[in-house]
């Protein structure tokens, strides 16, 4: 089955990277919507709108389902698309219950753009889980712009990171939830300035598995190399030098992989 992994911008790998390991054996497409990231600081119809595109030129690709690896895009888009379009659409979805069942008395920070903290399906998702009093919400723009250019790790990073971080007691906390995929890329910097038995946790994993249910796959191992192709706001990526950068991105997912 050929894949669409869909998203603002690179964030969107690290829920790719996760599928290479565990579906090698599909076609993927990954389409970053370079010309209108970052999101989460748009307005929502503007988001609909780049959403909207992208779906109509991915299904002109023939996937045959669409992983809206993009909170910020999950959170407006997703149940429109749904009902607009017949195949399966996955979309992300903060560990939160995770991080609530693994500690439900304590506290969880669940870090996200702008755009995704104050929407209504963060806000439904808390009052499912009647965690109000248990879930604060942080918007941490400036690392979708870090990633983008592949700033992951400076004395910029943690000194932004440290600053939104500090008004935090984190002995009343258990976990903080990545609720952007862009910000997998900073897991490592998180770790060292988190106390240690604060859990990093994001959805990757979860969205992977509900892509698995919906679509029937089967995990397996295979010897050949993943077929992926690269788009940028419909263009396919071709030339050597932006997809070395792609490699890049990767390679960084590799080494914050394990941090947890």
């Amino acid at each position: 089955m050929k894949i669409a992994f869909f998203d603002s911008g690179m964030g969107g790998l690290s829920v790719l990277h996760d599928a290479l390991k565990i579906l090698p054996q599909e076609e993927f497409i990954f389409y970053a919507d370079e010309d209108n990231v970052p999101y989460g600081t748009k307005s929502r119809e503007e988001v609909l709108r780049f959403v909207d595109a992208a779906f109509k030129f991915l299904i002109e690709q023939g996937v045959g389902a669409i992983v809206v690896a993009c909170n910020t895009a999950t959170s407006v888009a997703v149940k429109e698309m749904r009902e607009k379009y017949s195949l399966p659409i996955i979309g992300m979805e903060p560990a939160l219950k995770v991080a609530l069942d693994s500690f439900p008395d304590r506290k969880v920070l669940v870090t996200a753009t702008a755009i995704t903290i104050t929407g209504e399906k963060i806000l439904k998702l808390i009052e499912k889980l009647r965690a109000e009093n248990l879930v604060e919400l942080r918007a941490l723009p400036r690392l979708v712009e870090f990633a983008e250019r592949q700033e992951f790790k400076s004395a910029a990073v943690e000194e932004y990171l440290r600053g939104e971080l500090a008004s935090y007691d984190f002995e009343e906390f258990s976990s903080l939830v990545l609720g952007c995929t862009h910000f997998n890329y900073f897991k490592d910097t998180l770790r060292k300035i988190l106390p240690p038995h604060i859990k990093i946790l994001d959805g990757n994993a979860g969205t992977i598995n509900e892509l698995i249910r919906r679509t029937n796959l089967k995990s397996a191992r295979s010897e050949k190399l993943p077929s992926i192709e690269f788009y940028y706001s419909g263009r396919r990526v071709t030339d050597s030098e932006e997809l070395s950068k792609l490699k890049k991105f990767l390679s960084r997912l590799d080494e914050v992989e394990a941090i947890r």
